[in-house]
This record gives C-alpha cells, structure tokens and sequence, in this order.
C-alpha cells in the first residue's frame, strides 16, 4: 500500500510538473504557398531558424490550400523563414521578431528548380521534414537530442513515430519490419541492433518508405504499404570510420554480462562484428544507455513473461519462459562493386541453456461435469544454433537485376524434462495422475535459397520476373521417454497403473522446390494488367520409431508397430492468378484471382494406408489506398485463402506421447477456408504535431479444422479432428499521438489508444458441439515528458476488460478487469549522471487462489560518465522490490488455466561501458560542446 501510495504521488508530481511547464504561444508567421500557375503547393515544408546560430525554431507543413501557419514561444529576436519544396527552389526570408510578433507574408510564388529531376539542394540549411511521393523524410540534425544519442533516441523525437519500451517502432501507428542504412540491411534484419546502436553523429536523414521486397525495389512494383522500412543516410564524409562498444559486468547471484559490438564503413564497404554472454535473458546486442542488457525480456508484466528473444531468426531464451544463459558472436559483411554487383553475408552463432519451472492449476468444462488439473513441469535445455546467410545482386544494364540469396540454419542441441500431473473432482477426489521423464537430442539442418531474374521493358513500369525457390530441411531426433499413469475409483482408491518406457527415434525430412513466373503488361499510364502462374512441390517423409525395453537384454529392441509410422507424403499445388491494377498519386488500387489445384499424397508404409485428396479453391484478392492528401489516407484489403490440414492432422495414426491425452489424424479431413477483411485510417497533422491511426479487421473460416475430445470416467482424452464452420475473429482499433513542443524546445508527447477484439470458436467435447466467445477492450494511456539533457518523465496505463463464455457451462464464464501501470523515469542532472527508475505495477483481475495476483517490478541504474562520453561506471539492480513473478490466466474452448514460471530474481549489476568511433577523420567525441 505504500508503494501505491508512493507512486500515484509520482504520477501527480509529473502531471503537475508538465502542465505547469507549458507557456503561451507569443509568435506567429502566416501565409499562402503558390507556383508560377497560381496552384497551391500542400505538404511544402515551412520551417524557421534563428539567424544567430541556425538552430531550428520551429517548422509545419501547408495545408492543402497551400496555407500555413507558424507559430509558438521563442525569445529569438531575429529569424530566417524557408520553404521547401521538391522541385522548387527554396525560399528564403528574414523576419525581426522583436518588432513585429504577428506576420503575415502574404501569398507566397516558388519558382521551379533548375534540376526538376533530382532532390533540391540548399545550401546552408535542410528542411526538418519532407513529404515526397511516397516517402517520408525527416533530417536528423533539427531534431534535439542530448549530444551522444543513439537512433533510437531520435525516432522517438520524430512526429508520428512512436517506440515502445521493447524497441518496436511504429510510423503513424504502422509497424517497422526492417531498418537499413544506406539501402542495406544492417546487420541482418533485426532492426533493434541498428536503433541501439547507430549514433546521431553519423546519420545524415532518416527516410520512412513502405517495406518492399529486393524484386519490388528493383521492378517498382507495390510493396506492402501497412509495414514501413526506415532507410538511414550516413553524411558523406562520415562514410568512412568506425565505431564500437564494450560492455562487462558482475553481480549478484553469480549474474553477469559481457558484450562487444564494432562496425567499419568504408564507402560501400561495411563490416561489423559482435558478441556477447550472459545469463540475464538478454540478446547483449542491444545497448541501453541507462539500463543496457538488464534482462529486460525478462519482465512478467508487460513483456509475457517468456525470457524469449530473437535476432535475425535466431531464438535466445525459450518460448516457454525460464531463465537463459547465452552465449553469441556474429559478423557481417557488406558491400558494393560500382553500380553492378553488390555482395552481403552474415554469419550468427548462439549457445543457450535455459532452464524452466512451470505450474499449472487447469479448471476443465465438460458437457456434465468439471474437473481438475495441478501440474508442475521444468526442463533443461541446450542448443548450438548456427546460421548463415549470403546475398548477391547483379546488375548487368539497367533494366536487368539477378539476385541469389542463399540461408542455412543448423540446430544440435539436448533437453531433459519431467512433469507430474494430478486431476481430481471439484471436492478433491482423485481421479488420475501422470508422471513423465524425457531425454531427448536434436540435430537440424533447414537450407533455402531464392534465385530471382528480373527484366523491366517499356516506359511505364511493364517487367517480367523470373524465380526459383528451394527448402531442404532435415531433423534427426532420439528420445528416451518414461510415464507412469495411476487410475482411481470414485471413491479415490487406485484400481490401475500404466506404464510406457519407450525409445523413440524420428527423422523427418521435407524438400520443396517452387518455380514462378510474373509479368506487368501496361495497358495505360495508370492501368496494367497482372499475370502470374506458380508451381509448388514439396515432399515429406516422416519416421517415428517407438521401441520398448526388452526385459531380457535391458536394451530398447522390441519395435511396437502400432504405434510406429512411416509417412511419405508429396503435395502438388498449381496457382495461376491474373489481376487489373491502377494507380495514380491519389488512388492505388487492385482486383485480382485465380484457381488454387492443390493434389496431397499420404502413404504409411507400417500400416500400408493411403490417401490421394485433390482440393480446388478459386481465391481472390482485393485492396485499394487512396490518398486524401499528403498525409491522410485510407486502406482496404480483402483476401481469401485455403489452408490444407497438417501431416499430423491428417495422419491415422495413434500418438501416446501424452498419457492423458491419446491423438489420432483424420485422413478425410478438407482445406479450411478462410476470408480475412482488413482496413484503416491514419493521418498525421504536421501543424498540431498530431496523429491519428484507426483499423479495423476480421477473419470468418468455414471447414475450419477443430479437434473433437473424449474424456473417459478416468479422464483420459482420446482426440481426433474434424471441420466445422463460423468460427470468427474481429478486432478494431484507434490511437491519437500529439507532441507539444514548449519553451527552449522540452516536449511533451502523448499517446493514447483503445483496442479491442472478440472471437468465436468451435470445438467438440463428448460429442457435444459446444462455442466460445471472447471479448476484450483496452483503454491505454502513455505521456512522456523531456527536459533536454536533464529529464525524462514517462508515466503510463492501461486497463483491459475480458469476458468469456462458453456455452458447455455458462456458471464458468469469465469477466474480470486487469491494471497494468508504469513510470520510467531518467535524469542526466547532474552532468556525467544518468539515473534511470522503471516500474511497473500490475493487477490482475481473476487468479486462482495461491497464485499472487498483484505486484510491482522496478529496476533502478545509476550511470556516471568518464573520459568524456567514451566510459559509463553503471550498477544496476533489477527488481529492486523483489516481486518479480510470471503468473497469466488463460482461457480456451473448454478450460480456464492459470500459470506461474520461473524468471528472473532480484540481482545487483556493476558493469563498465567503453565506446570508441572515428568518422571522416575525426573524433566526433571531440564536439560534445556543441548543442543539436
């Protein structure tokens, strides 16, 4: 109660402290943006500068009138109005503040640029922001930050771009799929190696563009306009240089962190290289000025408790929560021969051991009646992941790009697990108990490659594209598995013990090979004409061995054929499409369809059972964004899709791997169908610094496979599959973001949201039919407060409302409220400091008895920094109130499950960071004067 109290006076204090921060606006420039035609020009940048230093005052962009309002609190007395527009020169003008505060310039004429063709240069000064057709552009430099910030720290000054405290950034409330710099990827596709890393010094201007693929980049085809890439250009002279970080430290608990990142440029010419080990759940990769790799993936409340993370598709921690010690190294390489060829490789390796602890407490509904489950499982997992990459690009003339693209992943690892499961009746009766042992060891290889050849032809944007596309992955694995399952009668008494002592041998192997050919035919300057044709073959083998002891030679000799398979399967898919797209600088829309022959071959060679199913489906595609204006628009997108049943799915072969749960396929099972509807809203006004993201989306599946369950007296279930239709999901939402600049350019950015979703799902129990229906809103609330070079306030909260109902039993539905609630505060007063607090406090709603259901984690840093900016002395405590906790509450078709895991503890961290970099000569560490 006092810590509640505590913080609920730090959220006072900062409201307060914000809002009293505010002042009038006391300046105003205002006029009209015309050209030689006497057309208005919208989204022309107008921005104004002190005369005195050429720092920004202020910017906005023209409406679609051409008018434009500049207005705010300075005590400049004298400024430079610009306006920028692609195309046009700049316009330039002084204004004495200290003489006149309101000033109307009137209509304003931009004469045409001499070179129309390419970007407008100005000499002496950049736009803040810049609206071009289909990119958004922002130069880093007018954006204040403190003088060492990160690229992070700069998108989070960016209007209408948002990132959260896990690093994923959104642009007018779409995501960030990938970041690259100079055009490239840097190193590999995980964008938050580049956001923690990228210092300001370097970047020139930070491009917003819609995600494309290298084929759509090259072609000029549409590419995916609801994922946003950020390009980053790196200031010439800055091309050539290095820069590098090291971080080591020691706590608490046998805790510590070691890590390294460098990178050279050189031109075209990049390389970089990292590494780290820890065993706090971090990537390492990662630097966080104030809290730095301080098992921030560790967090139960907001980050779902599962220590997992993953870099360029290689998984650190496990999905199933628990505590990881990794270790990670990396290198990769970059670079471009003239305008032809350009070569890229990266190479990651990664050892983790994680170890896990779960409890579980599982209410199970049945048509008449309702039983229990407590289990307790944990496990021991290690893995060796190795993966390589490699990308080649030529370009012989300029109308011809050929591109290869080969990965390979390799997997060995171990993990042992035990678990000890109980059920029983509402009155505490036991009705059976399982125990389960498994050793079990895996080597995988996955290779794919992607050879792509495109040629364009014509002048409006015809091309024909030519791929090859081929997956080989193979899996070895070898499993020592025991379970003991007990039987009890209605009075409790044991009436039955079963045993399995099994070895299990499995290998699986799939090979897929894929051709497809692509063709744009112009039919006008805004119409063309689609038509692809793709063609799939894939095969599967699938060999599951089980071997029980042989009481004679104690060896696992004896093969059990019954619950043995040997599965060869082969799949044949035939897709032709053909479509109309139109497209202009308002509307870009399209319609497309075609037939899907999807012929699947199963054949069990234990058994000599077989199936030959041939699924047609005609599909189709439609979707359109049009543009209101610059910055306002609005998307809509239809699809539908057949989704064929998996091996496993399909497979009429017994699985008793869980003892309490007995699985056999359905051979006769048919493709799900399903239509998915998706459409949004966003704008951002430049003017008011605020943006605005709705959506709203769904998916209706027909034949929609669904497992039908039995449960005996004893409770064991016995599960096959069959399809159903109606199953649904809609979901809908909105975000408002609005950024406040005030006096000596502190901000204040608020964002706010509501999101909610509801579902229906179907499934069989005892042979009764039986729907779930799940309903969700949540309200969030999010502000951040920025003294420059001094403080930043963040305080946050969000609620979410559930309700479910099932119809097996509606005296289980479900209707609870859970609180999330947090404060990130950090001081860089007094200089050379950096103190950091970040806590969190979550209440939840509806928890079983004995599970905790509400706690506060906070983590605290204190940072001093020496020899300039280059060093930073830091001890960090995580969880600093020692409540850290993993408890969530599930609910399913036809049970409501409670779970608690093991994570993190509280530990002490001393660590030291040193960084050192060099660009164009120069020591950019050198300038730390200098205001930005």
């Amino acid at each position: 109660m006092l810590f509640k109290n505590v913080l609920t006076q730090f959220f006072l204090l900062g409201f307060l402290f914000i809002f009293a921060s505010a002042e009038a606006q006391d300046y105003k420039i205002q006029g009209k943006i015309i050209d030689s035609e006497n057309v208005a020009l919208e989204s022309a940048t107008i921005y104004v500068e002190s005369v005195k230093d050429s720092t920004l005052v202020d910017y906005t962009i023209s409406d679609v009138d051409g008018n434009f309002i500049v207005e705010g609190s300075t005590d400049v007395d004298e400024v430079n109005l610009f306006i920028s527009f692609t195309g046009f020169q700049t316009y330039k003008k002084r204004y004495q503040l200290s003489q006149n505060r309101t000033i109307n310039t009137g209509t304003i004429t931009l004469q045409l640029a001499d070179n129309t063709l390419g970007e407008v240069v100005v000499q002496g000064t950049k736009a803040p922001v810049s609206i071009k057709t289909d990119t958004l552009e922002f130069n880093a430099a007018s954006f204040k930050t403190k003088a060492d910030a990160n690229l992070e720290e700069v998108l989070k000054k960016l209007p209408g771009v948002a990132v959260d405290k896990d690093g994923a950034i959104t642009v007018n409330g779409k995501p960030v799929s990938r970041i690259l710099v100079n055009g490239k990827e840097f190193f590999g596709d995980d964008p938050k190696i580049a956001t923690k890393n990228l210092p300001k010094e370097i970047i020139n201007k930070i491009q917003v563009v819609d995600t494309k693929t290298k084929s759509e980049e090259f072609t000029g085809k549409e590419g995916d306009s609801e994922n946003k890439t950020i390009n980053i250009t790196i200031d010439e002279d800055k091309n050539k240089g290095y820069f590098a970080r090291l971080t080591a430290g020691g706590g608490t608990d046998e805790r510590y962190e070691l890590s390294g990142i460098g990178n050279y440029f050189k031109d075209d010419l990049r390389v970089s290289v990292l590494a780290s080990s820890n065993n706090i759940n971090s990537s390492g990769f990662t630097f966080d000025e104030v809290f730095d790799a301080m098992g921030r993936n560790a967090y139960a409340i907001t980050r779902n408790s599962n220590g997992n993370f993953s870099i360029n598709g290689n998984s650190f921690g496990s999905g199933g929560g628990g505590i990881t010690k990794s270790d990670n190294g990396g290198v990769s390489f970059v670079n471009e021969w003239s305008d032809e060829t350009e070569l890229s490789a990266n190479y990651f390796f990664n050892r983790g051991d994680t170890k896990t602890r779960t409890e579980v407490e599982r209410e199970n509904i049945l048509p008449d009646r309702t039983y229990f489950n407590n289990s307790t499982s944990s496990s021991d997992r290690k893995n060796d992941n190795h993966r390589a990459r490699f990308g080649f690009e030529f370009e012989p003339d300029t109308l011809t790009r050929i591109s290869f693209r080969p990965n390979i992943t390799v997997n060995d690892g171990f993990v042992k697990s035990n678990s000890n499961t109980s059920s029983f009746e509402e009155d505490g009766t036991p009705i059976n108990t399982a125990e389960t042992e498994q050793y079990t060891e895996l080597l995988s290889t996955n290779f794919s490659n992607n050879l792509n050849v495109s040629r364009k032809f014509g002048t409006k944007g015809g091309f024909v594209s030519l791929g090859f596309d081929n997956t080989n992955n193979t899996s070895e694995e070898e499993n020592v598995y025991f379970s003991s399952r007990e039987i009890y009668d209605d009075a409790g008494n044991l009436t039955d013990t079963d045993i399995q002592d099994q070895f299990i041998n499995q290998n699986t192997r799939k090979d897929e090979y894929s051709i497809s050919a692509n063709t744009r035919l112009p039919l006008s300057e805004k119409l063309s004409l689609d038509i692809s044709y793709s063609y799939t073959k894939s095969n599967d083998e699938s060999e599951r061995l089980i071997y029980e002891k042989n009481d004679l030679t104690g060896e696992y000799d004896v093969l059990v054929d019954t619950l043995s398979n040997d599965f060869n399967s082969e799949t044949f898919n035939h897709r032709p499409n053909i479509g109309l797209v139109y497209r202009d600088d308002k509307l870009r829309a399209s319609i497309s369809g075609g037939l899907e022959n999807v012929r699947l071959k199963n054949e069990d060679l234990f058994t000599e059972t077989s199936f030959d199913n041939t699924y047609n489906n005609f599909y189709s595609r439609a979707y359109f964004r049009y543009k209101l204006n610059k910055t306002k628009s609005i998307y809509f997108n239809y699809r539908n899709s057949r989704n064929v049943p998996s091996i496993t799915q399909l497979q009429p072969v017994t699985n008793t791997t869980n003892p309490l749960n007995i699985v056999t396929g359905n051979p006769n099972l048919d493709p799900s169908l399903q239509h998915n509807i998706y459409m949004n809203f966003n704008n951002y006004d430049f003017k008011s610094r605020s943006g605005f993201y709705a959506y709203l989306g769904g998916d209706l599946t027909n034949d929609q496979v669904v497992s039908i369950t039995t449960t005996n007296q004893d409770l064991v279930r016995t599960t096959s599959y069959t399809n159903v239709d109606g199953a649904y999901s809609l979901f809908a939402g909105a975000s408002l973001d609005k950024t406040i600049t005030l006096e000596s350019k502190n901000t204040i950015k608020i964002d706010a949201g509501i999101y909610g979703n509801m579902s229906k799902d179907l499934g069989f129990s005892n042979g009764v039919k039986f729907d779930s229906n799940r309903y969700s809103v949540s309200p969030n609330l999010g502000v951040q407060y920025d003294i420059v070079d001094i403080l930043t306030i963040e305080p946050s909260y969000d609620i979410s409302f559930i309700n479910a109902k099932y119809s097996l039993n509606n005296t289980r539905d479900q209707n609870y409220v859970n609180h999330n609630v947090g404060l990130e505060l950090t001081s860089y007063w007094p200089k050379n400091f950096v103190f950091g607090n970040d806590i969190s406090y979550q209440h939840l709603g509806n928890i079983a008895p004995g599970f905790k259901n509400d706690f506060v984690l906070w983590n605290m840093s204190l940072g001093y920094k020496i020899m300039g900016d280059d060093g930073i002395f830091k001890v960090k405590v995580f969880d600093v109130l020692d409540q850290n906790i993993s408890t969530s509450r599930t609910t399913g078709d036809d049970f409501v499950q409670d779970t608690q895991q093991l994570v993190l503890e509280q530990y002490v961290m001393f660590s030291f960071t040193y960084k050192l970099s060099k660009f164009g000569g120069k020591d950019p560490n050198k300038r730390r004067g200098r205001r930005r």
